[in-house]
């Protein structure tokens, strides 16, 4: 067995099992079913809560400590004995019953596989960076609208709060420790009414947005508006409202007791005191203003009590877990890398991939409980905003229905479900189709838009593997890309002696066989699609040659290279990525590389991200990172390169929202002059995919409008000239799209940016 520390690591991020060579084994059943767990810390963490509510209730009776200043509120003024100890009872069961409830949610969190969250010195920083962030409100805050509405329900409920923990710790401690009164005491009144106007407002503009005008509601919250919506702010707002109304009569009661006489003090409840005149003003409680207040008191509880026993079984969860998620965002592995998987000619696993709950990690189950349901992620799919299947938020909640129908107890699931939906086992495939997942163009825009850091893509990965691998299920034109990585290399199914072509006519440029020794400062990584694709061998031509211009040393391998495995692995074919990448692993390791440069943002991405697990450590660069720098070194002089036209740069996914490039290739193309560069609509994290990524350059689309034709259209849309790509991907599929727009390249060239550089250079007989 292990014990509570143990417990709280796995809680926020290490698993006690993690290490193999220290996992213990576990007789049958009984031992597993002893062993310590996190969800039995939050329930002892329930009830020690839960008692010393209870026993503060006790100590105050008992103690009878008052406050005989003038300026100051009596906690439970007006309320019988009977109802207190009702307070006294019932809220300390709620926290129990809540503890228990959450502790069974987070019973289905472990059920997953490991995955190391470790805090350590080297990322506690980043962790608590990340959970700040989110408890701020910033990572909201990138939708200000939303962001400000959110704002103003979550500060000002932590502030009522803190109003209401203040009252109660100023209840507990002997006369001469007292502070709530006087000066102190007016800034108190004065907080807790602002915070509770503040409150409502944010409320009231959250029931606007869910259920007010179709004007006022987003498509991604219009789609998924549930009744436990309407149930949970109609319970926010009965807090506010009936704190107010509570505090009105509270104040008229005591002006009542005092012969009509409002205590100066309560001026400064800017609500509740306006509010209490009024009362006073009205003959029909000028006999009962003592039991309204009462009746207001107890409803005010109610309140409270309803929002207690919703938290635990609604979405309103995620005021835990999200913030949990978020501290656990950082992990071992680069953002833009998938989950590695054991050499599958060696291991002994007879599965792969994920096809149950059981076959996700637990962090990737927390993120089900996490979830917010905004639909931002939605908002920003291409897949989905082109009329296919995939809505990454479903994604999510049909895990998260399949973890919680398939529990042991049954919990709810993550929103309310229709009728009709059941889940008969944990098999993932009964709630989420092929068609889904194949959908995903991989861009990452999911992970990119998400507030709470919820992994979307890697759960579409890890059932792809398992479709690719374990039932063969996929389109059948990547069988054929298949097949042609498999046997000849690349996905094109062209013969490797081709690789070479792209360098015609240009001199001086090395190419090595894999046994060469290897001398330059760089391998030139062409790619496959630089090195097969018509429209990119002109892309490996301009960057070679600007290489040479800046006297950069770099030898290319030619038929020696293969592709780098990204389109398999992608697609969930790990058993040719693993293939095609040790091969290259032991021709880069054998010839001593040290430095990559590549012009396409896949293979970049692979070379640097992903080849570190397979054993190959090396300094990868992006061709437009490469540029910049001998554009800002002054080795490569665009001092007299001019191009007079208006161009918009297109981001690539895998060079940007899988590893965080977005200036170098802007840079690079506003470093011409005369070049006016403007911005599509969708830029930078929220840039719009091509629709290549994730294995979808080897298939079609069938369903919706095509992603490339939306995009292109949209960089149509700025009046540009000319289209800067960084991806091979993107300038087949952008260049495409425009080219079906009935765009020639006499009106909008679409190209790489080198090509636009060199275009540059030689326009003015550099």
């Amino acid at each position: 067995m292990f014990g509570a520390v143990e417990a709280v690591q796995l809680l926020f991020g290490r698993h006690p099992d993690d290490d193999p060579a220290t996992r213990p084994e576990y007789p049958p059943a009984t031992m597993e079913d002893r062993r310590f767990r996190p969800h039995h810390a939050v329930i002892g963490l329930g009830i020690a809560v839960a008692l010393f509510t209870a026993l503060s209730g006790v100590a105050a009776t008992v103690n009878g400590w008052h406050d005989d200043s003038e300026i100051t509120r009596e906690v439970f003024q007006n309320v019988p004995d009977a109802l207190k100890v009702a307070f006294y009872t019932v809220i300390p069961v709620l926290i129990v019953y809540g503890a228990v409830l959450f502790a069974n949610r987070m019973k289905n969190w472990e059920r997953g596989t490991p995955d190391n969250r470790a805090t350590t010195g080297a990322n506690a920083q980043r962790r608590f960076g990340d959970f700040r962030s989110g408890v701020y409100m910033q990572t909201l805050l990138r939708e200000p609208a939303a962001g400000v509405m959110h704002s103003l329900i979550y500060f000002p409920f932590l502030i009522l709060l803190a109003v209401t923990t203040v009252l109660e710790v100023n209840h507990q401690v002997p006369e001469d420790l007292k502070f709530l009164h006087g000066d102190v005491y007016r800034a108190y009144t004065l907080v807790g009414d602002v915070a509770g106007v503040l409150f409502l407002v944010g409320v009231a503009w959250a029931l606007l947005r869910r259920f007010g005008p179709r004007r006022f509601r987003p498509y991604r919250i219009r789609i998924k508006t549930k009744p436990e919506h309407a149930a949970g702010l109609v319970v926010f707002a009965a807090i506010g409202v009936t704190g107010f109304g509570a505090e009105a009569f509270r104040i008229a009661a005591t002006a009542a007791d005092h012969g009509g006489e409002f205590p100066s003090a309560e001026t400064w409840s800017i609500v509740g005191y306006p509010l209490a005149q009024a009362v006073d003003s009205v003959s029909f409680f000028a006999d009962s203003v003592h039991g309204w207040h009462q009746a207001w008191w107890v409803a005010h509880v109610l309140a409270f009590m309803a929002f207690l026993a919703l938290l635990p079984i609604t979405m309103l969860r995620h005021m835990f877990t999200s913030p949990l998620n978020m501290y656990l965002r950082d992990r071992d592995r680069p953002k833009g890398a998938m989950k590695p998987l054991p050499n599958l000619m060696e291991t002994e696993l007879e599965s792969f991939g994920v096809s149950t709950i059981e076959e996700f990690t637990w962090k990737q189950l927390l993120d089900t409980d996490s979830c917010t349901m905004c639909g931002r992620c939605t908002a920003v799919c291409p897949a989905h905003a082109t009329g296919k299947p995939l809505d990454p938020r479903e994604i999510v909640l049909k895990t998260g229905e399949v973890m919680a129908a398939t529990g042991t107890p049954v919990v709810s699931p993550p929103i309310g479900t229709d009728a009709e939906i059941t889940v008969p086992a944990n098999w993932m495939f009964d709630r989420i189709t092929s068609e889904e997942l194949w959908a995903c163009t991989s861009c990452r825009a999911c992970d990119e838009n998400c507030p709470v850091n919820i992994e979307i893509l890697d759960k579409i990965l890890d059932m792809r593997r398992y479709l690719s691998l374990m039932e063969s299920d996929f389109p059948s034109e990547l069988g054929a890309a298949y097949r042609s990585m498999e046997n000849s290399g690349n996905p094109w199914g062209l013969s490797q002696s081709d690789r070479t072509d792209w360098v015609g006519d240009l001199e001086g440029i090395e190419v090595l066989d894999g046994g060469d020794p290897f001398d330059a400062e760089y391998l030139y990584w062409v790619g496959c699609a630089g090195s097969f694709d018509d429209k990119n061998k002109k892309v490996s031509r301009a960057m070679a040659q600007l290489m040479q211009r800046a006297d950069v040393s770099f030898s290319i391998l030619g038929p020696s290279e293969m592709c780098t495995g990204d389109p398999a692995r992608r697609s969930g074919n790990e058993y040719i990525f693993q293939m095609l990448a040790m091969q290259n692993v032991e021709t880069l390791n054998g010839m001593g590389v040290k430095k990559v440069v590549t012009q396409c943002p896949h293979c970049f991405n692979t070379l640097a991200n992903e080849y570190p697990q397979m054993g190959g450590h090396y300094e990868v660069v992006h061709h437009s990172q490469l540029l910049e720098w001998l554009i800002d070194a002054g080795k490569l002089d665009l001092s007299e390169a001019r191009l007079d036209e208006r161009l918009v740069y297109h981001d690539s996914c895998y060079l940007g929202r899988h590893n965080d490039v977005y200036l170098a290739p802007r840079n690079v193309v506003a470093s011409i002059g005369g070049v006016e560069v403007v911005e599509a609509g969708r830029q930078g994290t929220k840039g719009m995919c091509c629709g290549a990524g994730g294995g979808r350059m080897f298939m079609e689309e069938h369903i919706g409008k095509n992603i490339n034709v939306e995009r292109s259209q949209e960089l149509l849309a700025t009046g540009a000239t000319r289209i800067a790509t960084a991806c091979p991907f993107c300038y087949v599929m952008i260049d495409d799209g425009v080219k079906g727009e009935g765009v020639d390249d006499s009106e909008v060239k679409v190209g790489d940016i080198a090509l636009h550089v060199l275009d540059a250079l030689e326009n003015s007989g550099a």
